[in-house]
Parts: structure tokens; C-alpha cells; sequence
């Protein structure tokens, strides 16, 4: 009778546990579909974490008074501009035939090789005003960025994210 007893006690032990496991991983505040981020939110936030990173690395490079002016330039042209909508509505773009498809995407790519061509163009300009010390600190900040959370150029998070093989 004691076994019994036992393995009564143990089995709601464990059915207790695996319920209180369950209920803590399940997502509790997980916004419902009419509680989802507009895109102003979503843009607004992260105009926040790009201002937050760029003040961490600002304090990290230590500038001088010289290179501030260097600093806001780089700044004022490398700062993200919300979407103009270059993209056209999926319905849109579902019924455009497979060229002009394509070639909206050549004009889509063309426009973001100009935008990172004056990125490169004004990140040339201001790296060139860093001492040694500061273009490590500053280097080793861009590869962070690039490589996001999983790490590599391949991983998830990281520069192929952004690709066309989303999905």
C-alpha cells in the first residue's frame, strides 16, 4: 500500500512540474494581431537602438574636438531614412509580368548601391580622421554590427539575412 502511495505522490509531483514548465515557457505577452507594432512604432524604435549604439560607439572612440566635426558629417549621412515606398504593394507587384518584375528589382538594387555608395563615401571621410587606436575600436564596432546575433556573414541575423532568399 505505501508503494502505491508513493508512486501516486511521485506521478502528481511530476505532472505538477511538467504543468508549471509548460506554463512558464508558454509566450505570455506576445502581442496579439491588433496589438502589433504600426510601422511608425516599429521605425521609431529603431531610430532608438541606432541612436543608442551610435552614442555607444561615439563614447567608445574617444573623439577628439577636431574629429567631432568629422563625427557629425559621418552621422548626418549615414543616418537611416524611413522607407519612402520604393517598394510597391504586394498586389501590386503580384501582377506585373516576371521582366518588369525583375527590372523593378534591378531599379530597387540600383538605389540601394547609391545609398551605400555615399555611405562608403562618408565613412572613408571620417574614418580617415581616426588615430590607429580608434579605427580598431571603430572596426571591431562595424564587425559586431554586421555579423549579427548568430555571427557570420551567412548566419541568421546577420548580412545574407537581408538577401533575396527570405522566407
Amino acid at each position: 500500500m505505501n508503494i502505491i502511495r508513493k508512486s501516486i505522490l511521485i506521478g502528481f509531483t511530476v505532472l505538477g512540474m511538467a504543468a508549471a514548465h509548460a506554463q512558464d515557457a508558454a509566450p505570455q505577452d506576445k502581442p496579439q494581431h491588433s496589438q502589433r507594432a504600426t510601422p511608425e512604432q516599429r521605425h521609431a524604435k529603431m531610430e532608438e537602438m541606432y541612436a543608442r549604439r551610435q552614442a555607444r560607439l561615439h563614447d567608445q572612440l574617444k573623439l577628439t574636438a577636431q574629429q567631432e566635426s568629422a563625427w557629425a558629417a559621418y552621422q548626418a549621412a549615414v543616418k537611416p531614412a524611413p522607407r519612402t515606398g520604393e517598394r510597391p504593394p504586394r498586389g501590386e507587384f503580384a501582377k506585373l509580368s516576371s521582366p518588369e518584375r525583375l527590372s523593378k528589382m534591378i531599379e530597387m538594387t540600383k538605389l540601394r548601391e547609391d545609398k551605400m555608395q555615399q555611405h562608403l563615401t562618408a565613412l572613408t571621410a571620417f574614418y580617415n580622421q581616426l588615430t590607429p587606436e580608434q579605427k580598431a575600436t571603430f572596426d571591431q564596432h562595424g564587425m559586431h554590427t554586421m555579423r549579427g546575433k548568430h555571427g557570420g556573414w551567412g548566419g541568421r541575423g546577420g548580412m545574407a539575412a537581408h538577401g533575396p532568399q527570405r522566407g
